[in-house]
């Protein structure tokens, strides 16, 4: 699967997506990914750990450019069914804001009729998200410092977005 972004995609009415301030809801978004002819939904959910690379961390702080990164989701439910023709449900959700640990920061559900299928689409979303999505984060560390953590994105467009 390959993800451009040449033209706009439009999202599937079945579809959800979302960037959003609020808490994610693991519920609302498995609802809004079951369907009839599913056999299987795969939910993936990323939270605030505690600790990156050994150093304590109090806080994740998200920041995207919303328009962008929606069409970036749009493009991903896309590619999947380009692959994958039997997808009934794609829903990604992706938080902004200050974050404690614990809390969730994005989730991806994907409902298909096999489970084979619907891993597989979930591990391509999650994973093309975090490569394309002009979605930013600053981990904030327990000594008071914190850093801006660059994103694929931006090193592909030989910008310095950290």
């Amino acid at each position: 699967m390959t993800t451009t972004l040449t033209s706009r995609v439009k999202p599937r009415a079945e579809d959800s997506f979302a960037i959003s301030f609020a808490p994610l809801s693991l519920e609302e978004v498995y609802t809004k990914s079951d369907d009839p002819a599913n056999g299987a939904i795969v939910v993936m959910s990323g939270m605030v750990r505690n600790q990156t690379d050994g150093k304590p961390v109090v806080a994740l702080e998200y920041q995207a450019y919303e328009p962008m990164a929606l069409q970036v989701f749009y493009q991903i439910a896309s590619d999947i069914r380009l692959s994958t023709s039997d997808v009934n449900r794609v829903a990604i959700h992706h938080r902004i804001g200050r974050l404690r640990v614990g809390e969730i920061s994005v989730l991806v559900a994907v409902g298909c009729p096999h489970r084979s299928e619907a891993f597989e689409a979930c591990r391509y979303a999650i994973d093309t998200l975090k490569h394309n999505a002009p979605i930013w984060k600053k981990e904030h560390w327990q000594d008071g410092s914190s850093r801006w953590v660059s994103i694929a994105a931006c090193e592909q467009l030989g910008q310095n977005c950290s």
